[in-house]
């Protein structure tokens, strides 16, 4: 058994449980199909049936799946989906998490990530994340600060946090593979301050140029500035108008074997960085159900939720 394929065992077993009398699905597309051959072949030797699907790249992360392989997913009891764009903010995903899947979702993965980020302990990883969604679940405020000017208020009182953990074992759960950060939806319409993203952007990679300056105005960014990143960032928001300004979520990183590679999938889990996305908040309890979900990722943060200090400079406290 080769690297690759050791990774979709410890996928497949430690991190989704996949029984022997279980029914998988594979879903993947045109430029991953490598990663969903790994899964499948190995998938199929461990559960009573499995298939692979493969459709098309999606144009942009939250995009729907066809119809077809919508329904397809309200029919396995674990999904897995190694494609170029994220299907985690889809209905197709929450429809099928609904039904009782397990579903782990693998947006932009490639070998690399999937054979580092898979060999962590997510034992540590899981006590980790659920120490700090439980400091998050408590707080009324988070405050974020950075060496290079931060300063983002974003109020979070009576929001649950949601533990991403890797380790997807009972029915409904949905995640990342590979995993490791606590998120949140802060109260829509209230986050208010500057925000600079300097380590990468969904979609778009690493930061080269200089780093992306965001205005946030009672809960949506309203100005960009920087480099040729902040144009792409920008333009892609705003071809959904005001929903897709929307600041949509808050995520702290707890994965130790994780680093910043230009990958959002493996980045927004680096232990030590946050992010803050806009777009769709639809999977975090909010309302805004728009067709994009933008992570940026931020380092060296210093985070407070009230007055306890969590984070100091990028690194974690909890």
């Amino acid at each position: 058994m080769n690297d690759l394929q050791q990774a979709a065992k410890t996928a497949l077993l430690s991190c989704l449980g996949l029984k022997k009398d279980e029914t998988l699905m594979i879903l993947t597309d045109d430029n991953k199909i490598s990663i969903g051959t790994a899964l499948y072949e190995v998938g199929q030797k461990l559960c009573r049936d499995a298939v692979l699907v493969q459709m098309p790249p999606a144009e942009i992360n939250g995009q729907e799946p066809s119809a077809p392989i919508a329904t397809m997913m309200l029919e396995y009891d674990v999904i897995v989906c190694p494609t170029t764009k994220s299907v985690t903010h889809t209905d197709a995903r929450r429809n099928a998490c609904k039904k009782g899947a397990r579903v782990a979702t693998m947006p932009n993965i490639t070998e690399d990530i999937m054979i580092r980020g898979l060999k962590a302990d997510y034992q540590k990883i899981a006590e980790r994340t659920l120490k700090l969604s439980a400091v998050l679940d408590e707080g009324k405020i988070a405050r974020i600060i950075t060496p290079l000017g931060t300063d983002l208020t974003m109020p979070i009182e009576g929001v649950k946090a949601i533990s991403s953990t890797g380790l997807l074992l009972e029915k409904g759960m949905g995640g990342n593979l590979p995993s490791g950060e606590s998120f949140l939806m802060p109260e829509e319409g209230k986050s208010q301050g500057v925000l600079y993203i300097d380590a990468a952007v969904a979609g778009i990679g690493k930061i080269q140029s200089q780093p992306i300056k965001v205005i946030i105005k009672d809960g949506y960014a309203v100005d960009f500035s920087g480099g040729p990143e902040a144009l792409e960032l920008e333009a892609s928001l705003r071809k959904f108008d005001k929903p897709g300004m929307n600041v949509a979520e808050l995520g702290i990183g707890t994965n130790h074997e994780a680093s910043v590679s230009g990958n959002i999938l493996e980045d927004e889990k680096v232990m030590g960085t946050i992010h803050v996305a806009f777009g769709n908040n639809i999977s975090m309890g909010g309302t805004c159900n728009v067709g994009i979900h933008i992570d940026g990722v931020v380092t060296k943060p210093t985070v407070f939720i009230d007055n306890k200090k969590i984070m100091d400079n990028g690194l974690l406290l909890v």
